[in-house]
This record gives C-alpha cells, sequence and structure tokens, in this order.
C-alpha cells in the first residue's frame, strides 16, 4: 500500500479545521495549531490514521463483504458516487432513509419493488396499465432510484460504514452503533470522534479535501478486492491441477478396465463351459430318469390292467351265452306259434266231425 505525503494532504487543504469557537475538546489530540480564528488539524496524525482505516477496509474488502459510503453533503455527492462506484460498493448520497440498517427487511421490501417495476416493464405488462397507473409507477419508480438506486445490489447488512461529516449524519452513526457495524470515518474539529471506530481527522467541507482522502480509502479497497480475486484464481488453478492427474489417472485405467473386464469374462466363460457339460450331462440324466418314471408308470398301468382283461375274458363266455338265448328266441317263438296253429287246426277239424 502506498504511504500517503503529508504534503499532498496538505496541497488539498486537509489541514483546515473549523473555527476555534465551534471546536470539540475531544478533537485536542488531533490539533496541531491555532491561526486566524481556526484550528490546524496535524497532518502526520492524519496520515497514519488514514493508512490504518485503509488497511482495515482493504482486509474487509478482501473477506467479500460490503462497505456503505454515507454523503449527503453537497460537495461530497458526485465524488462518493464516483469513488464507490467504481469499486463496486454501495453508496448513500440523498436522504439517509430512517432505519436503513436497523429496519434493513423493509428497505429490501421497497428495492424488490423497484426490481418488480422493471420486470413489468420487460414483461409488457407495465402496457396493460391505464396512462394515470404508468405515470404512478413511473414516479415511484424514480423516488426509489434517487434514494435507494445506489443500494439495490446490497443484499445484506454492510460490514462496513464510511462516513462523511459525523454530525450531519448522526442518524446513520446511531444505527451502526446499535448493529456493532463498525465506523470509518473523516471527523473535522466540530465532531466528536469517539463515536467513530477508525478516525481520519481531516477537513470534512472542501471537495479537494474529500476527493483525496477518498481516493486513498478506494485505492485500499481495490487492492483487497484485487487480493481476494487472485486468491479466487490461485485456488481454481490448483484445484484445476488437482483434477487433471486423476483425469488423466481415468484415462489411463479406463483400458486396463476394459481388459480386466474382459479377462475375468473370459475367465468366466471358461468356468461355465464345464458348468454347462456337467449341466447336459445332468439333463440327461433326469431325461433318462423320467424315460424309467415313465417305463415303470407304464408298467403299473399294464399290471393294473391285466385283471380287468381276466373280468372281460371271464365275461365273454357270458356273453356268447346271451348272444345264442338272443339268437334262439326267435325261433322259440316260431315254433310256439306253429304249435298253436297245429292246435287250432285240431280244434277246427274235432268242431266238423262234432256237426257232421
Amino acid at each position: 500500500m502506498a504511504l500517503v505525503e503529508v504534503k499532498e494532504l496538505l496541497d488539498s487543504g486537509v489541514h483546515f479545521g473549523h473555527l476555534t469557537r465551534k471546536w470539540d475538546p475531544n478533537m485536542a489530540p488531533y490539533i496541531y495549531m491555532e491561526r486566524n480564528g481556526i484550528h490546524i488539524i496535524n497532518l502526520y496524525k492524519t496520515a497514519a490514521k488514514l493508512e490504518e482505516a485503509s488497511e482495515a477496509l482493504s482486509k474487509i474488502a478482501a473477506s467479500g463483504r460490503k462497505i456503505l459510503f454515507v454523503a449527503t453533503k453537497k460537495q461530497a455527492k458526485d465524488i462518493v458516487s464516483e469513488k464507490a462506484g467504481n469499486v463496486n460498493m454501495p453508496y448513500i448520497t440523498e436522504r439517509w432513509p430512517g432505519g436503513m440498517l436497523t429496519n434493513f427487511v423493509t428497505i429490501r421490501k421497497a428495492v424488490k419493488k423497484m426490481a418488480s417495476i422493471d420486470r413489468m416493464k420487460k414483461d409488457g405488462t407495465f402496457l396493460t396499465l391505464s396512462k394515470k397507473e404508468r405515470l404512478q409507477v413511473d414516479r415511484l419508480r424514480a423516488k426509489l432510484e434517487k434514494n435507494l438506486g445506489s443500494i439495490s445490489e446490497m443484499t445484506r447488512l454492510p460490514a462496513a460504514l464510511f462516513v462523511i461529516d459525523i454530525k450531519r449524519e448522526h442518524i446513520a452513526i446511531k444505527e451502526a452503533q446499535k448493529l456493532n457495524i463498525p465506523i470509518f470515518a473523516m471527523v473535522d474539529t466540530n465532531s466528536d470522534p469517539r463515536q467513530v471506530d477508525y478516525v481520519i481527522p481531516a477537513n470534512d467541507d472542501a471537495s479537494k479535501s474529500i476527493e483525496k482522502i477518498l481516493t486513498n480509502v478506494t485505492n485500499g479497497i481495490a487492492e483487497g478486492l484485487a487480493q481476494r480475486k487472485a486468491e479466487k484464481d490461485t485456488k481454481d488453478a490448483e484445484k484445476a491441477e488437482a483434477e487433471a492427474p486423476k483425469a488423466e489417472k481415468t484415462e489411463a485405467e479406463a483400458p486396463k478396465a476394459e481388459k480386466t473386464v474382459e479377462a475375468p469374462k473370459a475367465e468366466k466363460t471358461e468356468a461355465e463351459a464345464p458348468k454347462a457339460e456337467k449341466t447336459e450331462k445332468t439333463e440327461a440324466k433326469a431325461t433318462k430318469a423320467e424315460k424309467t418314471e415313465a417305463k415303470a408308470t407304464k408298467a403299473e398301468k399294464t399290471e393294473a390292467e391285466a385283471p380287468k382283461a381276466e373280468k372281460t375274458e371271464a365275461e365273454a363266455p357270458k356273453a356268447e351265452k346271451t348272444e345264442k338265448t338272443e339268437a334262439e328266441a326267435p325261433k322259440a317263438k316260431k315254433a310256439t306259434k306253429a304249435k298253436s296253429t297245429k292246435k287250432t287246426d285240431k280244434t277246427a277239424k274235432a268242431a266238423k266231425k262234432e256237426k257232421k
């Protein structure tokens, strides 16, 4: 980090304080002398404190957290918006919204409202509104943009607060104290330095002085961000290096794995060959056993059918006798008929003789 030269601070008018009658006794350690009714700030102490503050801010930026810049003074607005915007940090240059830190959830809702209006304009739903409603929405969007546009990317509470003129921004100081957020501030001879964690005794009214201090501070933040980026790149490179040999190993092991897979497959096929033979033998045996079982069942059937055949043989002569009786039946009928006719003839002859 470049050292801050006292001559540069002197040229920027950082040493000018307020009138002696407006001074705060707690600023006495930082006052060098009095001239023409004005206190002169000790620039050696300013340089030392500026370096200390820049280093602390650099560490915060390196950790990836945000630093909120607060300056609602007319002469500081443009400088703060430019410098803070360069290092991509949130800033407040309009009225400090009450509860900005202590009621951060509500502030985030307002920011989300602004984002929803933007989405409406992109989707085309904005055009479906009436002319009056469109005007109202546009005014609301402009108001939100003015007050909260610079903090739209601040999704959580800041890690630190950088304030210009702590007397003017006393609400922001109190909110930060309540939430134990470290405060960095440019403190003039009319302010109380006990409210601030990192004091930078300097002229907070001149634009040149403000620009000089902010340039040093933002340079420190930029260094912190660069350090963070470098660490991230080195980690990515280390990861890539660590993954490269693994990838090579996997590529080298792939053909080996294929060979090893094929080898056990061949062994399996060889091992399965005798198994197949065994299975064939077992199947042949099974078929033989089935044949023998079939023969046994046939033999049992024949044995069971033998007495039936004997019965049929025994019943055969009976059947023959019945056939004979059936054949003789019509003969017997003829004989009986013949006998009856003979008898009738005889009776007829006897009856004739008796008549004669």
